[in-house]
């Protein structure tokens, strides 16, 4: 095993019982053992859950935000604000990075961990996004105004979830200086840091990833390590990935590796929303993206499907118009769902369908706003 392929958490996770598997050329754990148990503290108590197969990439130089704003369709991460002796508060932005064709490159979440100049733009990418996304940068970022350091091996990232996660953070990642009522309080992307110097400190974000409440936490890899430990001697479940699927599936998240992909229109995932910010300036992709909000339309959309009581389809299984047979979607994710009972599914269905078959059952598709 490649130790660059793994997480800082390794040895760690292995010891409290997690197997592994294969995510596009890492390794993760999949499992501790008992997935329903996981998913029972996820949903009841608290889970933890390692992160840190995502990329964390530090673009500094310059004019880093500048150069990136032409590159990222969102909203760019404003500077934190300090609000109390070492701590500040300051918000994450998510992304997408687009072709001019308005494909998708990744998407990502920026945050801006101080002033600029010194502490630069913070980028969380997906695994499956993050090569294609540094060798984008080097085409498009000019090295004298931005550059790109790739601090994946020396950072790490985990997530706690569920009802209790508010608490355990509050005292094992921040020091009781900021209140769990603070955390439960805040938005997707907002976050909270403590510490005397950024570098060394634990930023807890508030994410909505998952259904359950949810907060990820990204530190340098020794600190994380032992905030695992910590949370975990805390009465935190320890959880692989297979649960957080079933948390993001059941919470209709699309993720980039998955369920898009570098043949994704943002519009048809259903993220734009949340990653374009139509009254931005220029950005690589943009008029695609406007052209299709002010004139046109996408031919397909991701859509949560309720399965009923079937086996778990595996990706790219076809779904049929129940009138016609022909072939009008097809799923991404799909997983046992013990929030709805019964088999759930991510999929781009074709517009204006209403009604799909798999293996001859008939299933509803939701409208957008469902």
């Amino acid at each position: 095993m490649n130790a660059d392929r793994v997480s800082a958490n390794w040895q760690v996770m292995e010891a409290a019982g997690g197997v592994s598997a294969d995510y596009h050329g890492r390794r993760l754990i999949r499992h501790f053992g008992d997935p329903a148990a996981s998913y029972e503290a996820a949903t009841s108590g608290a889970a933890v859950f390692d992160r840190s197969h995502r990329s964390r990439l530090v673009v500094t130089g310059r004019a880093p935000g500048q150069m990136l704003d032409g590159v990222l369709t969102g909203r760019m991460p404003a500077a934190p604000a300090e609000v109390g002796e070492h701590v500040l508060r300051g918000e994450a932005t998510y992304h997408a990075v687009l072709t001019p064709k308005g494909r998708m490159i990744s998407d990502l979440w920026a945050m801006l961990r101080g002033e600029e100049a010194a502490a630069g733009f913070l980028l969380d990418v997906p695994v499956a996004g993050s090569a294609a996304l540094l060798e984008h940068f080097h085409k498009f970022l000019p090295p004298r105004l931005a550059s790109v350091e790739d601090v994946s091996a020396t950072t790490a990232m985990i997530s706690v979830v569920g009802p209790d996660a508010a608490t355990l953070l509050s005292r094992l990642a921040l020091g009781l200086q900021v209140g769990s009522d603070e955390l439960s309080a805040m938005d997707e992307g907002e976050w909270r840091l403590t510490g005397v110097s950024v570098a060394d400190g634990l930023t807890v974000i508030k994410s909505d990833d998952v259904w359950p409440e949810a907060y990820s936490v990204v530190g340098p890899d020794t600190a994380v390590t032992a905030l695992w430990k910590a949370v975990v001697a805390a009465g935190a479940s320890p959880a692989g990935h297979g649960v957080w699927s079933t948390l993001r599936v059941e919470g209709g998240r699309p993720v980039f590796g998955t369920d898009m992909d570098d043949t994704t229109i943002p519009i048809e995932a259903g993220i734009h929303d949340r990653a374009i910010d139509y009254n931005k300036g220029c950005y690589t992709g943009q008029e695609v993206i406007v052209r299709i909000r002010d004139r046109g339309h996408v031919n397909r959309h991701l859509r949560r499907l309720r399965l009923g009581d079937v086996p778990t389809p595996p990706k790219g299984t076809e779904l049929l118009a129940h009138d016609t047979d022909k072939v009008v979607g097809q799923t991404t994710s799909a997983v046992q769902s013990p929030k709805y009972g019964e088999t759930l599914a991510l999929a781009y269905v074709r517009r204006g369908v209403e009604s799909v078959t798999l293996d001859g059952s008939v299933i509803a598709v939701p409208p957008p706003d469902e």
